[in-house]
């Protein structure tokens, strides 16, 4: 059972330089650099419909649909009470007609899904933000809703990356972000989906990366192709000009523009 937030467990907070803002819990999982990335990853356009999965209070979805007008979002995330504040951050930023919210099990059954209105092969873009670090290498975080956010479990990729792959249509785009050193995982999940493009993130120039972001487009047989990689800052330690305008909202990554 996750734990009952009450109004002072809950704070407001402004990314995007101050264009979106978050209502998310105090304690446990809270939003950072990820899922900003992860949206500006996704190619999507106006017309389509984004899903994200395991949306949390719904950054990544939402900086989409503030990104791109006219595009139908749904924020799917387990826990009740998340969902609620996923519900109201769309409220607050004018986007309630375009997101929807719905509180299913990432890895539940096709049924549950469609009974949501998320029906198979009805879906343009998916994101992924999934649960990624190694509770074997990594001690789980004592507070439950942040060890639910963050710590993998066995299969769990595959089995969220299966939903991801039955929502999409053909053609459709995967846009995933995940540890680097867990990239070899994230391309054997990926095998059955589609072509795959990897963008590296790092903390620095000369620095191995830390993440990776990772676009899979369902059907297609194109080669793998691996970008230049995306710097969150420069030599110097100063955040990079091109994070800092990614994290304003301005501007997409490479994997958008494929």
């Amino acid at each position: 059972m996750t734990p009952v937030l009450d109004e002072g467990g809950v704070t407001e907070d402004a990314v995007l330089g101050g264009r979106l803002r978050l209502l998310q819990p105090r304690d446990g999982h809270r939003v950072g650099h990820d899922a900003i990335l992860l949206a500006a990853a996704c190619p999507a356009v106006s017309g389509e419909r984004v899903v994200d999965l395991g949306a949390g209070v719904g950054a990544a979805g939402l900086a989409v649909a503030l990104r791109v007008p006219g595009v139908e979002v749904a924020l799917v995330d387990l826990d009740e009470q998340v969902c609620a504040l996923a519900r109201e951050n769309a409220r607050i930023n004018g986007l309630a007609d375009s997101v929807s919210i719905a509180q299913l099990d990432v890895t539940g059954a096709p049924a549950s899904f469609a009974a949501a209105g998320l029906k198979s092969e009805s879906v343009a873009r998916v994101l992924l933000n999934p649960p990624f670090n190694d509770p074997r290498r990594q001690r789980p975080s004592p507070d439950l809703r942040r060890r639910l956010a963050h710590s993998a479990t066995p299969g769990g990729l595959s089995a969220w990356i299966a939903t991801a792959k039955r929502l999409l249509r053909p053609g459709g785009t995967l846009s995933l972000i995940s540890r680097a050193d867990a990239l070899d995982e994230v391309l054997c999940a990926l095998q059955s989906l589609g072509a795959v493009a990897v963008l590296p993130v790092h903390s620095h120039p000369g620095q191995p990366a830390i993440r990776v972001l990772v676009r899979a487009t369902k059907s297609s047989r194109a080669p793998l192709i691996i970008l230049p990689g995306f710097y969150l800052s420069d030599a110097a330690g100063r955040p990079s000009m091109e994070a800092q305008s990614l994290l304003r909202g301005e501007g997409t990554l490479a994997l958008a523009q494929l």
